[in-house]
């Protein structure tokens, strides 16, 4: 065949002669060179009760209520082949290489018996053995007995690390069909109520309260449960019949020990296996392993020649038998220790990638990593056959889905050395972790089947992890990153939840903050959806804290939405007092950001003008002095919000350009809008009609004791003056001033840099001639409580001035009668009120 050339018989062409080569295109040839565009992140949305959660691994999950469009249907039971199907999907993948013999079901026929007797009565049991009994082998072969006594068939479970819940929807989404959907309680429990099935349920590590919790969920279902003698047994009440697993006797150990090595024992190998027997009391693990030990003696007996005869494994055995006799030389058995921890000895044995491959399962924890994943770990592009040889030799068991060590072999192997590098093993199936769950090709299902190697990691590394470099994170919370999300949009919320709990431990040693912020958002948003509120609210108000000292707007605008919503659900109202890096809750416009490490908890009361929306910050009462010092106002600036000294700075712009106005207009008595003052007064509020304004003063308001706050006219250095200026009055003699600030003549001996005060109140209610015409609302100050106080008696040297931290400058409630000459303001520089540097 021309590769080139292809024949008309090869592509199905019709023409006699040969096609002609076509020459791809120039961009197809270098497509593949070029940078690729990144990949998307992987963003799910899915319905949780009824909430609708969109998980976004980049900048954290969101949620909302669930519009009614998005509500998904009553879920529906799936048929026969499609619980076949996820039932297949459950089940251990099938280790590569040879087919190993199945190993028959020795001793076992009554209790298999008794339990199908049982369950086809509606009765729940409990199967207990010690690990390495042959448990999950009994329970297979019960579970193909029972397929046609339930309307909805056998559901395999598995409960290694799972809770009540967790069962609870693993048994919701064996039966139903219900895409990304995850009911709440109640609906959960409706529809489980309605299975009728069968459920065989491996490894229960719980009992109790929480056994009758899911007892009393299913009512129509029948439990096997495969559990160990240490599980906590059931309540009396819950009605479960004990089934207690046999050890084997002497020969039906010996049967078994001859089916797995293949052929009939020697007289010296039956009585090496009675006094196994004794040793291990029966347990059907430790034939097996030990006809593991038996065939690799048997090898080593034969030598490599007969072994591979063609040379295919030439380059294999030499590293896999550590000893090569020469043929005919006698091998003896392993001893009595070695038969009862056959772990270390059966691993010399085997290849050097099941030796990785078994490095790797005990630095986490006893997971082994999926087949799948073992060439990428070893760096063996055939090391997912060590799968089959580890199965083959008993070192290790199925759980549910996956593969783990077995029971014993751990301990072993740390032993012998194998956790010598624990460390460094976990943290290199890390990163291929965090690589691999945080790839957009990657299923959140998939995810979900390797959750619990992944946690293995993170439990591992998390309390290992410290301060990395500036701008590099660890590893650890490089993985719960990127396995977290999958875990959320796989349904898997446990593991979902103990993700979060390892990175943010993680993230907290490393002192990454923004990482913790993101972290205790999710528990934040994982509370809420499981209906934990006070958590909820204490993981939101804690990242809410952290993103505001970040200046993260739009984190904490999220935060801020989930808050809302455990407010409006526990009937709890988010808390007034702003916390660090809240915003304030009156202030409505866009500048009111956050300093970098953000503001105090402690924040003065705050009441804005009823017609404004600017928020002043009062926080010294107008009476308190203010020292006279240049660049006072900056410092003041400086330790106060950001809302209070950015509404200062506006209301100073616009009361110095209605002055600057004012100081030109005509002075005309009769203008109607003199006649409302511009502070509000502090006995008003804004639903008594006055728009919090001022009500203009009457006849025989002078004699009450009680003086209304009036700015008055720039003096000669630019500032404003308080209310109780001497701004001439109708009943004065003293006569305006003809420049155009209203002051006095510059040649009165009396002139001062402070105007002259007028110890007379007002006896008109015409407003002051001079005050400038203005329609501006009213915005020099937020009302204030405090009474008047009195002020010092007028002397020939007037005292020293005072000032007030106010935005919009100092007022005076002192009363008419006395001289409130010793309240005039003073020029503080930048901040005051009138400046000339604020005017100009």
């Amino acid at each position: 065949m021309d590769p080139i050339n292809p024949g008309p018989e090869e592509y199905g062409q019709d023409g006699d002669g040969p096609a002609p080569r076509q020459r791809p295109p120039r961009e197809s040839l270098t497509a593949d060179f070029g940078q690729h565009a990144p990949a998307l992140a992987r963003t799910v949305q899915l319905v949780s009760g009824d909430f609708l959660l969109t998980v976004n691994p980049v900048d954290g999950s969101e949620i909302e209520p669930c519009p009614p469009a998005e509500r998904p249907a009553r879920p529906v039971k799936m048929g026969e082949a499609e619980r076949a199907e996820v039932a297949r999907a459950a089940r251990p993948p099938v280790p590569p290489g040879p087919v190993q013999p199945t190993l028959p079901l020795l001793t076992r026929q009554d209790e298999r018996e008794k339990l199908v007797r049982l369950l086809a009565r509606g009765r729940s049991v409990r199967l207990t053995g010690p690990a390495g009994s042959g448990r999950t082998r009994l329970l297979d072969i019960v579970a193909g007995d029972c397929a046609d006594l339930a309307p909805d068939g056998v559901v395999r479970l598995n409960g290694h690390r799972r809770s009540a819940d967790d069962l609870l929807h693993d048994l919701f989404y064996a039966v139903h069909n219900a895409p990304l959907h995850r009911p709440d309680r109640d609906e959960l429990v409706d529809c489980v109520r309605e299975i009728g099935a069968v459920v065989v349920l491996d490894d229960l590590e719980f009992g109790g309260a929480a056994l009758d919790e899911l007892l009393d969920a299913t009512p129509e279902c029948a439990f096997l449960f495969g559990v160990t003698p240490d599980v906590p047994e059931p309540s009396a009440d819950a009605g479960i019949e004990e089934v207690p697993l046999s050890h084997l006797d002497r020969a039906a150990g010996l049967d078994l020990l001859e089916h797995a090595v293949g052929r009939s024992l020697t007289e010296d190998e039956s009585n090496w296996a009675g006094d196994l027997w004794f040793e291990s009391e029966g347990l059907p693990l430790r034939f097996v392993q030990a006809g593991a030990l038996l065939r690799q003696r048997d090898r080593l007996r034969a030598g490599t020649d007969a072994v591979d005869e063609y040379g295919v494994f030439e380059d294999v055995w030499p590293s896999v038998l550590p000893s090569e006799p020469a043929e005919g030389d006698e091998v003896p058995l392993p001893s009595l220790g070695e038969a009862a921890a056959p772990a270390p000895l059966l691993a010399s044995r085997l290849s050097a990638s099941a030796r990785a491959t078994l490095r790797f399962a005990v630095a986490l924890g006893g997971e082994v990593p999926h087949q799948a994943h073992l060439p990428a770990l070893v760096g063996d592009t055939h090391a997912d056959a060590a799968l089959g040889e580890l199965a083959a030799c008993g070192l290790v068991s199925p759980v549910g889905s996956r593969y783990r060590l077995a029971a014993g072999v751990p301990a072993q192997l740390e032993a012998a050395g194998y956790a010598d590098e624990a460390e460094a093993q976990a943290r290199a199936a890390a990163q291929h972790y965090a690589w691999w769950a945080g790839h957009p090709s990657v299923t959140p299902e998939r995810v979900c089947a390797e959750a619990d190697a992944v946690l293995a990691a993170l439990a591992v590394l998390s309390p290992l992890t410290s301060a990395t470099t500036e701008g590099e994170s660890s590893t650890a919370v490089q993985l719960a990153r990127a396995a977290a999300p999958a875990f959320a949009a796989g349904l898997h919320w446990s593991a979902w939840e103990r993700a979060l709990r390892a990175g943010a431990e993680a993230a907290r040693l490393a002192g990454d903050v923004a990482e913790q912020a993101y972290f205790h958002h999710e528990l934040g948003i994982h509370a809420l959806c499981v209906g934990q509120l006070d958590r909820s609210r204490a993981e939101l108000e804690a990242s809410i804290g952290l993103r505001g000292a970040l200046a993260d707007k739009r984190g904490t605008v999220a935060g801020r939405r989930a808050l809302a919503l455990v407010a409006d659900r526990s009937g709890v109202p988010m808390a007034l007092t702003p916390t660090a890096g809240d915003e304030v809750p009156e202030a409505r416009y866009e500048e009111s950001a956050s300093p970098p490490r953000g503001v105090p908890t402690a924040f003065p009361e705050l009441q804005p003008p009823a017609d404004t929306a600017l928020v002043i910050n009062r926080s010294v009462p107008p009476s308190s002095p203010r020292p006279a010092k240049a660049g006072g106002g900056l410092k003041s600036l400086a330790r106060r919000n950001l809302v209070a000294a950015g509404a200062g700075a506006l209301l100073v712009a616009v009361l110095g350009t209605v002055v600057t106005l004012g100081a030109t207009s005509e002075n005309d008595a009769g203008t109607p809008s003199e006649k409302v003052g511009v502070d509000p007064s502090a006995s008003q509020g804004i639903d008594d009609g006055s728009l919090g304004a001022d009500r203009a003063a009457e006849e025989g308001d002078g004699d009450t004791g009680e003086a209304t706050s009036r700015p008055t006219d720039p003096g000669p250095d630019g500032t404003l003056g308080t209310a109780d200026d001497p701004t001439p009055t109708p009943t004065e003699s003293r006569e305006p001033s003809d420049g155009p600030s209203g002051t006095t003549k510059p040649d009165d001996p009396t002139q001062t840099s402070q105007p002259p005060t007028s110890s007379k109140p007002p006896t008109s209610s015409k407003p002051p001639t001079s005050k400038p015409p203005t329609s501006q609302p009213p915005t020099s100050q937020p009302p204030t409580s405090q009474p008047p106080t009195s002020e010092p008696p007028v002397t020939s040297e007037p005292p020293p001035p005072s000032t007030s931290d106010t935005a919009s400058g100092p007022t005076s409630s002192a009363p008419a009668e006395t001289d409130s000459s010793a309240s005039a303001p003073q020029s503080s520089g930048v901040g005051t009120p009138g400046s000339p540097e604020t005017v100009i």
